[in-house]
């Protein structure tokens, strides 16, 4: 029996809400890296009691270079966003020589899901308005036939 061979597939995609803000560090090569944890939540009903529940993850994701600058500008606790990466473990020694483990990660791409919202008097009302430069026309895509 020949073995079959199987290839490596580490991708992660997501969307939460920051749970805090963002905090932007550089490395000691000057590279922006840029943390922040976002929630994840996923409704299901209790076959038992019949009743809804809602679990919710709290995720750490890590962007780097421009990615890290955009999103540490543009993101802040309560944003929504959609992250696409890969999972990446680190472990390290606390100063009391614990050991510590963490899986996390890698942003590959981060997308603001939220809408922006002008500095007009629209904004006191709550709406939120979206320029024609902001969005994609449906002529300026482009599609493969």
């Amino acid at each position: 029996m020949n073995q079959l061979r199987l290839g490596y597939l580490n991708n992660v995609t997501l969307i939460g809400r920051l749970v805090a803000d963002p905090e932007l560090r550089y490395t000691q090569k000057g590279a922006p890296v840029c943390d922040f944890r976002i929630a994840c939540s996923q409704r299901y009903k209790n076959r038992e009691s019949g009743e809804w529940q809602e679990e919710t993850l709290f995720i750490n994701i890590v962007a780097w270079r421009r990615q890290a600058e955009t999103a540490n500008d543009f993101l802040k606790k309560g944003s929504s966003v959609l992250v696409e990466g890969k999972l990446r473990s680190r472990q390290w020694e606390t100063t009391n020589g614990e050991k510590r483990t963490t899986i996390e990660v890698v942003a590959r791409r981060v997308q603001f899901l939220d809408m922006l919202q002008r500095d007009t008097d629209d904004s006191e009302s709550g709406s939120t308005v979206v320029t024609e430069s902001e969005t994609k026309q449906s002529d300026d895509i482009e599609t493969p036939f």
